[in-house]
This record gives C-alpha cells, sequence and structure tokens, in this order.
C-alpha cells in the first residue's frame, strides 16, 4: 500500500464484491476506511471460498486494510451510532460507500440532515433500484453467446462488472471529494452495476456493431475479433496463447515460425494483406494451419526462447494452482505481493494495489480486520464516547467486540 489518502477517512457499509473491493481500494491508497457489519457478520461473512479454520478468504481478501464496527442495525441506538459516524464533521470526514438500500436510517434525506456537504456513493444492481449480479447482467447484455460454441451461452467465472463498478465506486468518491474541497458542496451518487456493463459494452464498440452491422457478432472460439490471436501446443503439450495486434507483433510470429513465404503465397491466395487486423483475422483459420506445425516439433522451452528472443507477444496457459505455485511473478518476488498473517487463517500471500506513485513509499499491505475489531477504538476516537458509554452499548447488545478464534 501506499498513503497517497492518508488522513481521508471513509465509511462503507457493503457486502459482496463491488462495494467492498471499492472500499479496499481507497484503503490501500492510505484512507482509513472504517467498515460496518451487523452482530456476527453480514451475508457475505462465510462465503466460499473457506479457510481450513472456516474463515471466508473471499470476505478477508476484499477487507484488507480496513478497520471493522460491529453494531446491531436494528436497534435504534446502533443505527443512531453509524448515522453520526457517516456524517461526523471535518474536512477529511463526511465520506460514504455504500450497495446497502438507500432508504430509511441510511436515505441520503435522514443522513444529509446531519450533514449537508456528505458525499454518499450508493451502489444498486440497476437503475431502477433493483437486484442484479454479474451472472445476471451478463445474461442480459449478451456476452455468455460469444463464448463457446455461440449456441449455448457460457458464464465467465470472472465478476468483471462488480469489480469494475468497485473501481467506479472510487473513482466517484475522489471526484466528488475534489469537487467539496472547491465548492463546499456535498453529493448522492447513483451507481448501478447494469449501467457500468452497458456503459462499458458501448466504450468497446459492441453496441454501435450491433445497431451498425449487417451481420452480428458471431462466437470465435479462442480466436482475438477483428485481428490475430489463438493458442497453440507445443511438442510435449504445453499451451500457449500468441498474439499479434501491431505490426511489430504480427512480424515477430512470422520470423519465429520461419513462416514467412508461406504468408506471402497466402496473401495472394486469398487477395488479402496481412499488413492490415482486419484481413488477418478474415484469414485466421488458414493462418493458424501455418504456424501449427512450428509449435508441434518445438518442446515448450524451446519455443519459449525463440518466442521471447524474437519479440512475440505470447503467454502459457497454466491453471491457478500453477501460477501460484510456479510462476515468480505471483511471489514475493514481485513487490506487488507480500506474505501477510491473517489473523484467525494464517500466513498467505496477499496483493498490495498495483498503482505505483513516486513520491510515497510503498508498505506491506495491511491484513482484514477480524469482525468488530475496532469497535471501542472507533467510538472513543471518532465519536468521542467514553468508557462508560461504550460498556453500556456493549451490556446492551448495542455493539460488539472481535470474534474469539
Amino acid at each position: 500500500m501506499q498513503k497517497i489518502l492518508e488522513g481521508m477517512r471513509v465509511i462503507e457499509g457493503s457486502a459482496f464484491v463491488a462495494a467492498p473491493s471499492g472500499g479496499m481500494t481507497l484503503a490501500q491508497l492510505g484512507a482509513d476506511v472504517i467498515r460496518f457489519d451487523q452482530l456476527g457478520g453480514g451475508i457475505d461473512y462465510k462465503r466460499w471460498p473457506l479457510s481450513k479454520t472456516g474463515k471466508s478468504l473471499y470476505w478477508n481478501s476484499l477487507n484488507k486494510g480496513k478497520r471493522s464496527i460491529a453494531v446491531d442495525f436494528r436497534n435504534q441506538r446502533g443505527r443512531e451510532l453509524l448515522q453520526n459516524l457517516i456524517t461526523e464533521p471535518g474536512d477529511d470526514n463526511g465520506l460514504f460507500v455504500t450497495n446497502f438500500p438507500a432508504k430509511g436510517f441510511l436515505s441520503d434525506d435522514a443522513l444529509r440532515a446531519k450533514r449537508r456537504d456528505l458525499i454518499y456513493v450508493n451502489l444498486t444492481g440497476d437503475r431502477h433500484g433493483g437486484s442484479a449480479v454479474d451472472y445476471t447482467v451478463n445474461s442480459r447484455i449478451g456476452l455468455p453467446f460469444l463464448t463457446g460454441d455461440g449456441e449455448q451461452p457460457v458464464n465467465n467465472p470472472f465478476p468483471v462488472w462488480d469489480v469494475l463498478a468497485g473501481q467506479q465506486i472510487a473513482i466517484a468518491l475522489l471526484a466528488a471529494e475534489r469537487h467539496r474541497s472547491k465548492s463546499s458542496q456535498g453529493q448522492f451518487v447513483k451507481l448501478a452495476l447494469a449501467d457500468v456493463a452497458m456503459a462499458t459494452m458501448g466504450h468497446l464498440g459492441y453496441i454501435a456493431e450491433a445497431q451498425l452491422s449487417d451481420e452480428s457478432r458471431q462466437a470465435i472460439g479462442n480466436h482475438i475479433f477483428g485481428t490475430f490471436g489463438h493458442d497453440f501446443v507445443c511438442r510435449d503439450g504445453f499451451r500457449v496463447m500468441i498474439v499479434g495486434i501491431s505490426q511489430k507483433q504480427w512480424g515477430a510470429i512470422v520470423q519465429v515460425t520461419q513462416t514467412e513465404d508461406d504468408i506471402i503465397a497466402l496473401e495472394k491466395e486469398l487477395n488479402l494483406d496481412f499488413s492490415r487486423e482486419g484481413d488477418r483475422f478474415a484469414a485466421r483459420k488458414k493462418i493458424c494451419e501455418l504456424f501449427i506445425p512450428w509449435f508441434a516439433k518445438n518442446r515448450f522451452a524451446d519455443a519459449k526462447k525463440a518466442m521471447d528472443e524474437a519479440g512475440v507477444c505470447w503467454g502459457r496457459y497454466q491453471t491457478i494452482e500453477e501460477f501460484v505455485k510456479n510462476d515468480p511473478e505471483c511471489s514475493t518476488e514481485n513487490p506487488l505481493f507480500s506474505m501477510v498473517d491473517q489473523p484467525g487463517i494464517g500466513e498467505y500471500l496477499t496483493p498490495s494495489q498495483s498503482m505505483r506513485f513516486s513520491g510515497f513509499e510503498l508498505e506491506s499491505p495491511n491484513p482484514a480486520p477480524l469482525l468488530g475489531q475496532h469497535t471501542d477504538e472507533i467510538l472513543s476516537e471518532v465519536l468521542n464516547m467514553n468508557s462508560t458509554e461504550i460498556s453500556k452499548l456493549h451490556d446492551d447488545k448495542v455493539i460488539a467486540g472481535p470474534e474469539v478464534n
């Protein structure tokens, strides 16, 4: 982590991926992100994958670097505590991100009555306030029909819209905070997961293509749409992906596979010019036939050496387990990673944020908090409550401290 946002305090109420990842991004940039949860944990507190001790690796990975307060939302006193925390006075406070419904005690009106310049970023599933997750959004926008055979939809296991929405949450909060610093005006920022996906589809040309093209986009397997790229199997069974998007990348592939004459002959046969990406895509199957023999006769180690020397853009196919166990980039050799001792789970490889700021020292990421680990500390430090008041809240089961492991 790097502490470029040190001094900023963000309150987070969240579940699942998008909102927690937005808060985590801010925490890894040095903001004091205080996550509040219901006593005993929220809906995602035990979500898979689990450690051998039964702790959620998912929850702990998305909440590293934050502080945790456990409060009974159903209790009126608990709701008041959270409202006071969210609307705390100060130039660096009054920042709230959540994917909980903006109603009741978390409505914008209720919170803004306590602090007019509050910055409130609220994520919903769709723009109508309905529920949506990556799988339901993807099914709607059509991407699952561009994988597999094009007949039966194939889901993508990576929650891309959640991750992008999390980054949008962080950007929205920082943009609104900058505006407040110049104008003293707060903001209620609405953001919908479905809109993030639909906007991205537009940004990447999918929507324009569907409107203006005479033909619909077809599933193309492991080819890359509009250019050249495909996977090939080496003599010893290792599989690699090569990509020829730029002319330099394309030239390197032709050079290393020693197919210059064959490529020229294929251009003449098809009346195409392979200096153009579209022509390479049009001839993708025949081009692959020219490259297959080179990979089939070379062992992976030899192919790797030759491709690296030629400047080919390529990557090896490997399982997640192989990536974690064998790839030096997924190790402490890469400054992105540190071995972090997560309470209740143990030590494991943990990434920081991927941005590097020249004026700030890179530090190892902090672990996720135990649920309620900072309850007393936050009430004392932020809300200036004394030990007697805090003890009374514990006795009345309005708040809770950390779970015993």
